[in-house]
Order: C-alpha cells, then sequence, then structure tokens
C-alpha cells in the first residue's frame, strides 16, 4: 500500500555523474562545467565543512541572496533555472514535496524516504494550527487547490459577527500563502534540523509564517541549511542557526517574541531537550516531538524508560500506546513545574517510531488537574488483563474542586482470572489521546486536497481510524493474544466486535495495532465471551496443565451467552472503505537509519552490525576451543583464578614476547 504510493511521490535521489539525474540537475551541472569554477560554487573537497564566503556569524548563517531571485514560493523547477547556486562535484539532490535538497555525497545522506509520512503530517498539522491561532491575528491562511469552505448561518447575528470579522483589532484581515512571509505569522523552530528538509519544506508548504530556524550543532549541518535554503529560495523566510538546541530553547524562555512551534525528531529520545521545550514555547504553541527508542518505551528497558521518562513501561500488547501515553505524561510532568499543561492534538504510532502534537498552555488551578490525568497500570502476566490506577481523585463542590488522594488498588494480590502475579508500570497519560475536533479539520484539509502530499491516503486513513478510537478508552487487547492465551482458534475480528456490542459494550479498534480492540467492557466480561467462543471451538483440556492460565480460566462457566452474530456496525468506516491504514514494508532495510557520525555522513555498516548481533544471546558460543589461542589477560596480570580450567591461552613465553614487542 505505501509502497505504490512511495512510487508515485516526488522523491528523486541521484548523484550528479549518475545517469538519473532530474532534468534541472544535469543542466546545472553542465552550466557548471562549462563556467569552469563559478564564484558561487566551491571546487573544494566534498565535506560539509561551511566556507566562509556564505557565513557572517559562527551561530547564526544568513546565505547571501541574489538580488534577482525569485519568489520564496516559487517551485523548484523555476527556482534551480535562476538559481546562482549550482552543484558542486559529488553532490546528491533529493527531492520530497516542494523541496529539493542538496547532499554533499551520495554516502553521506541521512535521508529516510519513509518518514515522508511524518513530514507530511507535520506539515497538515501545522497549517490547521496556523488557521486557528493566525484567525485570531486577522490573518486568513489560503492553500493553493484548497476549496473555499464555506460557512452557513440563519442568523442575523451570526451574518452581522461575518461581516464584521474582516477586520481584527482595527487591522483588515490579510491572506497568508505558503511560501511568503507573513508579518503576523507563527515563529517556528527545528530544533535538530540536519539537512534541513523539514524546515525548507515549511517555508514553501506551510502558510501563515513568519520565520523559521533550522538549527544544528554541527557547523557542518548549518552551513549545508543556509545552502540549501538559498538553492530553494527561501532565505528571507529560513534562518540557520549552529547552537545547541536545549541551549537555543532556553534562551527564550519567558520572551514575548517566542516560538509558536518546535519541532523536535532527534536520533532516538527526546528526554534532553523536553525541559527547554516546555519552556520556550508560546502560550498556547504547538510541540511537535518524535521519539525513536521504541525499545525502551515499548517495554525491553523498563528501568531505562524510568530515568528518561519518569515511567517505568512493561512488555505487553499495547506497548505502542503505552509509548504515547509514556511521553505524554513525561511532557505534562515537566510542564507542570513550570505551572504548564498540556493538551494533545494528535498522538500517531507510526511504523518504527511515535509522533505526538500538545499545545501547551499556563493556568497554576489547571495544573492542579494533572494527578488525576495520570495513572498506574497492573498488568497479569498470565492472561494480560490489565487495569488502571489514577494517581489522584477530583470531585466537583459546586463551582469549586477538591483534591484528594486515589482509592486502591484494583486488583488483588493475584489475578482473579488466572491466579497469576501482577506487573506494575507507569505512570503514564490517562485521558484522550486526540482532539477530535481538530484531527477531524486535518483529516478534512488533507482529503479535500489530496493532490498536496505524496502520502495523503495514508494520512487519511491513519486519520480516519483516529477519529473512531475510543477517545475514554485507554489501552487495548488484541484478538490473538486472548486466543492464545486459553489456546483456542482465534474469532474473526468482526465477530468478536459483535460480541462485545451485542453485551451492551463499546468497541473500537486501534490505529497503532492492526488486531487491537479498544472497549469499555471489563475484563471479566472480555473472558467470558471467549469462553463462550471455546464452547464452539473446544480445546483439547486434557493437554492444559493445572497451573496454566487457560485451564484457569476455562474451568469457569461464563455468566452470559454471547451472541457472534456480525452486527452492521460491527465494521468502521475506514474497514469498509479500505483505507490505508497499515502499511506494507516499502523496501529493504526500511527502519531506523545509523546514528551520523561526529566528522559527518553516516556509518554504512549498520546492515553488517544488524546481521552479525542477530540472535546473539539465543546462539552463544557454548565450543570454548576458539578461545585457546587468545591470551589470558588475568594470566598476564597475575590475578587468574581458573587455573588450568580457563579457556584462554596461558603461555608464559608467548605473553613475553608480546609485551617486548
Amino acid at each position: 500500500m505505501l509502497a505504490r504510493a512511495a512510487r508515485l511521490s516526488p522523491i528523486i535521489i541521484s548523484s550528479r555523474r549518475g545517469p538519473s539525474l532530474a532534468p534541472t540537475a544535469r543542466l546545472a551541472a553542465r552550466q557548471w562545467r562549462a563556467a569552469g569554477a563559478a564564484a558561487s560554487v566551491s571546487t573544494g573537497p566534498r565535506s560539509m565543512e561551511p566556507s566562509e564566503k556564505g557565513i557572517q556569524d559562527p551561530e547564526v548563517l544568513v546565505p547571501k541572496s541574489t538580488p534577482d531571485s525569485s519568489s520564496p514560493g516559487a517551485p523548484p523547477e523555476t527556482q534551480e533555472s535562476s538559481s546562482t547556486v549550482g552543484l558542486r562535484p559529488g553532490e546528491t539532490v533529493v527531492s520530497e514535496g516542494k523541496a529539493t535538497i542538496l547532499f554533499p555525497s551520495a554516502n553521506e545522506v541521512f535521508y529516510n524516504p519513509v518518514q515522508e509520512f511524518n513530514r507530511d503530517l507535520t506539515c497538515a498539522v501545522i497549517t490547521e494550527f496556523a488557521r486557528d491561532v493566525l484567525a485570531q491575528r486577522g490573518v486568513k491562511v489560503y492553500l493553493p487547490g484548497e476549496k473555499e469552505r464555506v460557512l452557513v448561518s440563519l442568523s442575523d447575528d451570526a451574518n452581522e459577527a461575518d461581516a464584521q470579522s474582516e477586520t481584527k483589532n482595527g487591522e483588515e484581515m490579510i491572506t497568508a500563502t505558503p511560501g511568503e512571509k507573513c508579518e503576523r505569522g507563527l515563529r517556528v523552530l527545528e530544533g535538530l534540523a540536519a539537512s534541513g528538509l523539514r524546515s525548507v519544506r515549511f517555508a514553501l508548504e506551510v502558510p501563515g509564517l513568519r520565520c523559521v530556524t533550522a538549527n544544528d550543532f554541527s557547523k557542518k549541518a548549518a552551513a549545508l541549511i543556509a545552502r540549501n535554503a538559498e538553492y530553494n529560495k527561501v532565505s528571507e523566510l529560513l534562518q540557520a542557526s549552529c547552537k545547541d538546541a536545549s541551549l537555543l530553547m532556553y534562551e527564550m524562555r519567558g520572551k514575548k517574541d517566542g516560538y509558536d512551534v518546535i519541532d523536535l525528531d532527534p536520533y532516538g529520545s527526546p528526554a534532553s531537550f523536553l525541559d527547554a521545550a516546555v519552556q520556550a514555547v508560546n502560550e498556547g504553541g504547538l510541540l511537535c516531538i518524535t521519539c525513536t527508542d521504541m525499545a525502551v518505551l515499548a517495554g525491553n528497558s523498563g528501568e531505562t524508560c524510568y530515568s528518561k521518562y519518569g515511567s517505568v513501561s512493561i512488555k505487553a500488547k499495547y506497548c505502542h500506546e503505552q509509548a504515547l501515553r509514556i511521553i505524554l505524561h513525561s511532557l505534562d510532568q515537566r510542564a507542570n513545574v513550570y505551572q504548564r499543561y498540556i493538551q494533545p492534538l494528535l498522538s500517531v504510532s507510526v511504523d518504527f517510531y511515535i509522533r505526538v502534537f500538545v499545545r501547551v498552555f499556563t493556568g497554576q488551578a489547571t495544573v492542579k488537574n494533572s494527578a488525576s490525568k495520570q495513572a498506574l497500570v497492573y498488568n497479569c502476566v498470565g492472561c494480560g488483563s490489565f487495569h488502571l490506577q489514577r494517581m489522584g481523585r477530583r470531585t466537583s463542590q459546586g463551582k469549586q474542586m477538591k483534591y484528594s488522594a486515589a482509592n486502591g488498588p484494583p486488583v488483588g494480590p493475584s489475578c482473579e482470572h488466572c491466579g497469576q502475579r501482577h506487573q506494575l508500570g507507569g505512570p503514564i497519560w490517562a485521558e484522550p489521546l486526540h482532539d477530535q475536533a481538530f484531527v477531524q479539520k486535518v483529516l478534512t484539509a488533507v482529503s479535500g486536497n489530496p493532490s498536496r502530499f505524496g502520502t495523503s491516503k495514508r494520512i487519511e486513513g491513519m486519520l480516519s481510524m483516529v477519529t473512531e478510537e475510543l477517545q475514554d478508552v485507554p489501552l487495548y487487547y488484541t484478538v490473538d493474544s486472548l486466543s492464545s492465551t486459553i489456546h483456542c482458534s482465534t474469532p474473526p475480528l468482526l465477530k468478536f466486535r459483535s460480541a462485545l456490542l451485542h453485551a451492551g459494550h463499546r468497541v473500537s479498534l486501534s490505529h497503532a495495532c492492526k488486531n487491537a480492540i479498544k472497549t469499555d467492557a471489563l475484563p471479566a466480561a472480555i473472558w467470558d465471551i471467549m469462553r463462550c467462543w471455546e464452547k464452539t471451538n473446544p480445546v483439547k483440556r486434557e493437554k492444559l496443565s493445572e497451573t496454566s492460565p487457560a485451564f484457569k480460566i476455562l474451568a469457569t462457566e461464563p455468566a452470559f451467552e454471547a451472541c457472534f452474530t456480525v452486527r452492521d456496525d460491527a465494521n468502521p468506516q475506514s474497514r469498509q472503505r479500505h483505507l490505508t491504514r497499515f502499511q506494507e514494508n516499502p523496501q529493504a532495510f526500511w527502519g531506523p537509519k545509523a546514528r551520523a557520525k561526529a566528522g559527518g555522513g553516516i556509518d554504512n555498516n549498520l546492515q553488517q552490525k544488524q546481521i552479525r548481533n542477530q540472535n546473539k544471546r539465543k546462539n552463544q558460543i557454548t565450543d570454548s576451543s576458539p578461545l585457546g589461542n587468545i591470551p589470558c589477560k588475568k594470566f598476564k596480570q597475575g590475578t587468574g583464578t581458573h587455573g588450568d580450567t580457563c579457556s584462554n591461552l596461558h603461555d608464559a613465553e608467548h605473553t613475553t614476547q608480546e609485551k617486548m614487542e
């Protein structure tokens, strides 16, 4: 599905000497060769070291703009023909959306085309955020190809209000378009910009921006950002910066002219940047955070997760939604320190990472509610049943709110269904993950202008599932794990959903997992349905151990008779319309790329390292004979305790000769 969309997306990766250069790139290369060595093109090495001519300040880089440059919003085709920035020897061209990015070498391209969905979704979210915020500043957002939104009202008062809306605070309404600087627009920061692809796309595709700051700690990356800004004719709108991202955000604390949008997309964990981000963003501003350390967030290392995010992750089938709720908990907790709180707009688990979009507000009274928004998770290690325990409790007493400690725990010493022990995880965010009204706006905008993004089909499918999710039901079960627990065949998804609906419960799917079931039914009701299913699809109970979860669960008779007749409302609209919800693997090794090296470029041995470390814990060395040729370090130091039973070499002559060399 996504593989087909990726083939349709305008992505070009080629070398200057390669035969697959874009026509405009070939034209630029011919012009460069014909001119010998133009003044704006360096014939130096292929490194990303900044040239002294194009840099005015080691911290803030402003590229030299040409006097006859075209408008910032001009398409790349016209930009390349009129740009004085030509291709240097060995450079690589990457095109995505309306942006065309230069890389110094094909071997140093830190670019993953699968992340195009991330960048497309971010552009769509920031556009709708700008539409809402700038409407209060007297700015109307316009996108080419977008249908005019007409609101019809029969009220005379509403019509008068619409007539008066042409002015805002005594100022006339202005129209903001992509690629043009808007004086009343948003200030955007990309803290970890690398090549600047995301920032260039913001400048070219998102309307209503006053400035975009693309920051990176590497001087090579900052110089490349400045060069790409000039190449795409957005130097007036995009400013390259070479600073520590946390320091840059800390400098903007409490300033009126702060950042309205902060985008953080690090390699791995964003934990070290969160404290600065929640302080630097303006009141009501937008934080866009990406986490790619899914092994930590999904339960492989609960102690590491606690050290980074203040929450213990556990291994469970709902690990992807758990990861979303852990990062939201961490953001809210850090904001609470400064009397601020978060409001999630959209939180998605995609491919090998998670992405959250939250607004940050200030309010001491609202911050008091944060304790009741967090919850601990009791997860049964036997059957997978889980219960949530809120961290705090609030009750309304007229116009006042009373806060108290929560009552608990919600479970006994052992699971009531299978008798196994519980794991304790969290705390996690227990409130809704999304703002349904905002998500609907983004979905309407993307579906109404499908040619805007290369991944529009997948964005539409993903957001459609998000709008169908139960917002007040944290976490989920999976049908295959329920069946695996009692060793029976897996019921069809529609039949299981229908059984829950017939029993009077609410149910939905989840965008985070293909076979997920979100429901307000208690675990007892879920296991009753599975017991009824097992009666029609029996298992060999004589083979079950008396101490197994399956034996204890099936030993109890169901409290009601489940009905598995398929209902019409059991199949959601996103599934009926066959929307692109879960992608197929678009290409080999499409996951996270290697970490960038300190001197520039990336490690090309990632695949060899993955193959070398595959199953290293399962296939451990049992034959110690190869170790006999390796000198024993403890024997040389005289601290060996194994004596003749040591597997390493104890050759005194070899050791003496090695010391002499």
